[in-house]
């Protein structure tokens, strides 16, 4: 495709930026539905972001993908949130609607509808999520939002536990979906989650390069056979953590799914079309 007059620009704004595989979905996506846009990475400084974002619609772009360390910061700079924007209380992707900037975040959708892909279905089901960092928020938030039953969070305990925990209840409130916030370390509520769950998701980094000879779960043996354990960390594929369950029987689920969904959303937000996924999912070795 040639680039015209006409072409609009995408992008990712993040520092860094340089190892972001998400040109090469959109680009590929844009190419495949003969869109006339273009999506680039850039490096962008946190003290550089206001104006930044204020590019987005000085330079007529489509929209940006934020990428750590913007997700919060970007927050009042929006001219309108989405639900689920609001609630998590950060954004990983922003619309220029007409010149009016909505932010959204894909992070939840992604992952829900990695979930989806893979034939597992949580809906009014339990599920256990680790962690109550962004992408783990963003998860939990999007599950109670698409009706799962009751979610178990467990989390290190810190100075920040009770704020979380206020959080996590004011989610709850939200959306009617019943949410409870438990210590990592407290084996025998983790014990107790994992008999009545569908599905046990890693939203932390631990298992990721090169803490990968770490798992925020070492003992799945109360698990129940329907158990499904999902890492949203997808370098390296295979973390220790689905070692474990795979060594047991159970079904897992790697993040690339969600990496490539979360991707999907937001291009659909921008352009109104679908993303072609069976077209790039080769090309990111998701089967």
């Amino acid at each position: 495709m040639e680039i015209t007059g006409q072409t609009r620009l995408a992008g990712l704004f993040a520092k860094p930026a340089g190892h972001s595989i998400s040109p090469l979905l959109h680009n590929t996506a844009f190419k495949e539905k003969n869109i006339d846009a273009r999506y680039l990475a850039f490096d962008v400084e946190p003290e550089n972001l206001k104006t930044s974002i204020e590019a987005v619609r000085t330079l007529q772009m489509l929209g940006v993908n934020l990428s750590m360390p913007h997700k919060t910061a970007a927050l009042p700079m929006m001219d309108e949130l989405s639900e689920a924007a609001r609630l998590i209380g950060a954004i990983n992707t922003v619309v220029n609607h007409h010149g009016k900037l909505i932010g959204h975040n894909t992070d939840g959708i992604g992952f829900m509808a990695s979930l989806t892909d893979a034939g597992l279905s949580v809906i009014d089901k339990e599920i256990i999520i680790i962690g109550s960092g962004g992408a783990a928020t963003a998860i939990t938030v999007q599950a109670a939002l698409d009706g799962v039953k009751k979610i178990h969070v467990f989390n290190r305990k810190s100075s920040f536990f009770e704020q979380k925990r206020e959080k996590l209840m004011d989610i709850s409130r939200q959306t009617g979906c019943e949410i409870t916030l438990e210590d990592l370390a407290d084996h025998s509520a983790m014990e107790k989650a994992l008999e009545t769950s569908v599905l046990l998701v890693n939203g932390t980094k631990l298992g990721m390069k090169p803490a990968e000879d770490l798992s925020p779960v070492e003992d799945l043996t109360s698990a129940n056979d329907e158990l499904t354990v999902c890492d949203i960390v997808y370098n390296p594929r295979q973390t220790k953590l689905l070692k474990l369950a795979k060594n047991k029987g159970l079904k897992t689920i790697d993040g690339l799914g969600m990496l490539l969904y979360q991707g999907a959303a937001a291009f659909e937000l921008w352009t109104g079309e679908k993303m072609p996924v069976e077209k790039i999912k080769p090309l990111i070795d998701l089967k």
